[in-house]
């Protein structure tokens, strides 16, 4: 039971922050000149138009992942103008940097508010970190259940954020090829990674190596929220 109601909460933090990241993708889209995703209706937190567009990885899978086994694991996405990105690659590559950036973004406000609890005295630097005790609340009750919130906020969105940079297609970092290699080049590589079968083969990869790269870097950004600490 306990198992299935921190799960639910890593839920309400998953739906949340992917919301925001592809709410983020649709406002830059559209600030880039693409209306597609501001006309399905996806510059918006409200996360009814994101489930509507892919019910199973907003709300079937992520669901049932958090209750089985607390973690929830699922999918999102926005739509966009291919001919657009085509004729504009850099805002394109703009607009995919802009959903790890919101992810970013909340990694940096939880602990801006972790820090502010530390402060008041209502946390406390944990003994032990793992994704969820992040930090520890100096007594039970409402105080503890801040400290889960604030911990999977930063948990679940530092994996967000790194997860979508890296830069295998379809994720984030493989869009944003056109700010790092010449255009011609960039255009090139995306359009051969469209094909279907590299977008599976990407995902079982990143699947595969992310867990040591993320490890690694949670270890930095503990480095860095606890200086001299961890």
């Amino acid at each position: 039971m306990e198992q299935a109601l921190d799960g639910l909460v890593w839920y309400v933090v998953f739906l949340f922050s992917t919301s925001l990241h592809e709410a983020s993708h649709a406002w830059a889209a559209k600030r880039g000149g693409d209306l597609t995703a501001y006309h399905a209706g996806q510059v918006t937190l409200d996360p009814r138009p994101h489930m509507q567009r892919e019910p199973f990885g907003m709300l079937l899978l992520p669901i049932f992942t958090a209750l089985s086994s607390g973690w929830p694991i699922g999918y999102a996405s926005a739509p966009y103008d291919p001919v657009w990105a085509a004729n504009h690659p850099r805002r394109a590559a703009w607009m995919s940097l802009a959903g790890p950036a919101s992810n970013l973004a909340l990694v940096l406000l939880a602990s801006a508010a972790i820090w502010i609890g530390i402060g008041a005295g209502v946390f406390e630097i944990p003994a032990s970190i793992d994704g969820s005790s992040v930090v520890a609340a100096t007594s039970p009750g409402v105080a503890a259940s801040a400290a889960f919130l604030l911990s999977a906020f930063f948990t679940l969105n530092l994996i967000l954020c790194l997860f979508n940079l890296l830069p295998l297609p379809p994720l984030d970092g493989s869009g944003a090829l056109p700010l790092l290699l010449p255009e011609a080049l960039a255009l090139r590589i995306q359009e051969w990674m469209r094909q279907p079968f590299l977008a599976i083969a990407g995902i079982l990869i990143a699947w595969n190596i992310f867990g040591p790269i993320f490890r690694s870097a949670f270890g930095v950004a503990l480095s860095l929220l606890y200086p001299g600490v961890y």
